[in-house]
């Protein structure tokens, strides 16, 4: 079976009064790893479901308190329902890492070609991509989430080995 690695960006913090801009997901199975976006309109329950087609474990770092609520609330969907889930940032609290994930990422020393960014700007991003329509906007944006996305499964590997 795969496993799936999730993150997600938002307008905001809050599932009642916020969109979810970007769903990411980093499919790793026996075969070559698959990796979806989900963009705006996009962002279905359908189509989240066939991206995650195969996988038995959903991987996602404070994804039980932000990524799965978010899910849940918007697209009628839980994923814990469907697919195991393991919130990686509980095993990194088990080893003393504590902190948001790019801050997990900094004492564990994974890089990341984009340095700097945080999930504020990533909504900044949206929105001029949203009313500005640039697509630099959103192709920096989706670079964003791949990173976190995949930066996932090395954290994994790193808490794992």
């Amino acid at each position: 079976m795969a496993e799936a690695y999730l993150d997600i960006e938002t307008t905001g913090l809050s599932p009642y009064l916020d969109d979810i801009t970007v769903i990411g997901i980093y499919l790793v199975t026996n075969g070559a790893p698959r990796f979806v976006q989900l963009v705006g309109e996009e962002i279905t329950r359908e189509n989240l479901l066939q991206a995650l087609e195969g996988a038995n474990t959903i991987f996602t770092y404070n994804g039980r308190r932000f990524d799965l609520p978010f899910i849940r609330d918007h697209l009628d969907l839980d994923l814990e329902d469907e697919f195991h889930h393991h919130d990686l940032m509980y095993d990194c609290w088990e080893r003393k890492l504590y902190g948001g994930f790019k801050s997990v990422e900094q004492q564990l020393g994974i890089t990341r070609r984009l340095t700097g960014m945080s999930g504020f700007e990533a909504v900044i991003l949206w929105w001029k991509y949203r009313s500005e329509g640039d697509r630099a906007a959103l192709e920096l944006l989706l670079e964003y989430n791949r990173e976190d996305v995949v930066n996932l499964r090395v954290l994994r590997q790193i808490l794992h080995e």
